[in-house]
């Protein structure tokens, strides 16, 4: 199993651990079928040869072991599915953090060709208002700041900001067409789909400076990947994310709103 986790990026998140089980487990499955396939697709070749039988059959092969073998790979499959990945999906949904939550980062992130926005909602945790006709190429958001709600919120373009070891809860929207938000070290992927909201959740547990130390890349970061291609554009659609302790992530907080508030 080592040997299999040594070729997915490294876990970055509470449960990166119990999706690459699962990963492995369903790998494994495929394996066994390929080898299998494989080899009885090789003795069909030579039991039904045309040396060995030079007059065709029209009645087939007779038996129940090709039977069987499909009903246990079914049987494999159900379990696979009843028993590791309903259970995984049911304790994400039932550990869903609430916005009111105390310690639980909530973000809006917003995908555009080709680029993603990111909208904090400043220190009274309450996101300003948005419309669409007052974005332009220095608003790609629209974010009204007449609105009181939204004076103190912090925009950045692909860059995502967050402390290690506290919920993240991401609401994730597209602007335009389909695009895909990846983030592979957290095991984090989801469609953002233009008309439509995702709620998103994860918990960092490597901050930036910890995980290059692993890698030994001084240069490391982790990125926010476009999966759904989504234009010419679709190869520069990167974004970053800086996993940072919880006094460096307030430092940057207080740096952002003091920017806001010399305006």
């Amino acid at each position: 199993m080592q040997t299999f986790l040594n070729m997915f990026p490294l876990q970055a998140s509470t449960h990166a651990a119990e999706v690459d089980h699962m990963t492995i487990l369903v790998h494994w499955l495929m394996l066994v079928l390929f080898i299998g396939w494989g080899l009885f697709f090789l003795f069909v070749l030579f039991r039904f040869r045309k040396g060995a039988n030079p007059k065709a059959s029209y009645t087939g092969a007779h038996g129940k072991f090709a039977k069987s073998t499909e009903v246990a790979v079914a049987l494999i499959e159900i379990a696979l599915l009843v028993f590791y990945a309903i259970p995984a999906w049911a304790t994400r949904v039932k550990a869903f953090p609430s916005e009111s939550e105390a310690g639980v980062v909530v973000v809006r992130v917003v995908a555009h060709q080709f680029a993603w926005e990111i909208q904090y909602p400043g220190p009274d945790g309450k996101f300003g208002r948005t419309d669409p006709k007052l974005v332009t190429a220095d608003n790609n958001l629209g974010i009204d700041r007449t609105d009181p709600n939204a004076k103190d919120d912090i925009i950045t373009t692909n860059q995502l900001m967050l402390p290690v070891d506290r919920p993240v809860l991401v609401h994730l929207s597209s602007q335009d067409v389909i695009h895909s938000f990846g983030l592979y070290e957290m095991r984090i992927k989801q469609d953002a789909i233009p008309g439509l909201e995702f709620p998103v959740w994860f918990v960092p547990t490597v901050t930036t400076n910890d995980m290059r130390a692993k890698l030994n890349n001084p240069t490391f970061d982790y990125e926010i990947t476009c999966s759904q291609l989504c234009g010419l554009g679709h190869y520069r659609m990167r974004g970053f994310i800086t996993v940072q302790s919880e006094a460096d992530y307030q430092k940057w907080m207080a740096e952002q709103v003091k920017a806001l508030t010399a305006k």
